[in-house]
């Protein structure tokens, strides 16, 4: 059975990965971060001193959302950390990066960018800037491998931000859902990324990135008005229009890993509001009543 390491355990993909197969397929180690702090030079070396691993599964970030904590150092931050654990490269085969489609820029306007793009645009904003330069770096590490994940949603993600969830909380609290403008965008169910990990661990590949993206775009204007009928409530939309554009193409995934699926998104969706309705009373309406 081979070793795992997996970063931000106890995050929103994190959770998502230890309650799938996985789990079960592989030996996975997810530290706590009193166990380990990546973002911490010393404890980094001192968990790798004693422990070995076939993969590591680097999710953890110092995230930049509306709801983040800290705003601060996000760009050292995430690159201490991404480097905290190449210094430790013969401690593990494989090392698969939980990259972004913000790698693109997320001011440039990204209409099914291909991965011989990601380099066209340098992000001016820190979150891009540091796909961006990690991305540079994937590219020069043997058994490195980045994956650029534009939207992805599921259980765990922050309902009071993140669309697809905020919406359907809004319509199961019987509150308009709202969106800034109608954008094309990708978006993956977080069910769907396990499959996509076995591959990559199990299989070696020919690049060193991959857009991880079902095929095509969906709008934001469709998917609010397909979870707002489920509720029976309005949409309200603040701007005429497009917003940028943020979907990828996933030719270059399609290519090498041809039996892949993608859970329709309306399936997703549907499965998604059934877990949230029936965990209702667990969420906050209070938080649903102001948009982020």
């Amino acid at each position: 059975m081979k070793k795992i390491l997996l970063t931000g355990g106890s995050g929103f993909i994190g959770r998502n990965l230890l309650e799938s197969v996985l789990n079960d397929t592989y030996e996975i180690s997810a530290p706590s971060h009193a166990e380990l702090d990546i973002a911490d030079t010393k404890s980094v070396d001192q968990y790798f001193r004693t422990r070995e691993f076939d993969v590591i599964l680097h999710t953890a970030v110092k995230p930049g959302h509306r709801n983040a904590p800290d705003h601060t150092q996000l760009l050292s931050t995430n690159l201490r950390m991404f480097e905290n654990l190449v210094r430790h490269k013969d401690c593990f085969d494989k090392f698969i990066n939980f990259g972004s489609g913000a790698v693109y820029s997320v001011s440039a306007d990204n209409a099914g960018v291909t991965e011989e793009e990601r380099f066209v645009h340098m992000g001016i904003d820190e979150h891009s800037f540091c796909k961006y330069v990690v991305a540079k770096r994937v590219e020069a590490l043997e058994g490195f491998i980045d994956l650029n994940i534009f939207g992805i949603f599921g259980k765990y993600e922050d309902y009071t931000i993140r669309f697809i969830s905020n919406a359907i909380c809004k319509s199961i609290f019987c509150l308009p859902v709202t969106l800034r403008q109608n954008r094309r965008f990708s978006y993956l169910d977080v069910n769907d990324l396990p499959k996509i990990l076995e591959f990559f661990i199990e299989n070696d590949v020919q690049y060193h990135s991959y857009n991880i993206t079902p095929p095509g775009f969906v709008e934001l204007e469709q998917l609010a008005i397909y979870i707002a009928k489920k509720g029976n409530v309005p949409v309200q939309i603040g701007a005429d229009g497009y917003g940028l554009n943020y979907y990828g193409s996933n030719l270059r995934l399609v290519r090498e890993f041809p039996q892949i699926i993608f859970t329709d998104i309306k399936k997703s969706i549907d499965r998604l509001y059934e877990y949230y309705s029936v965990r209702k009373e667990k969420f906050d309406k209070s938080l649903l009543k102001f948009d982020r």
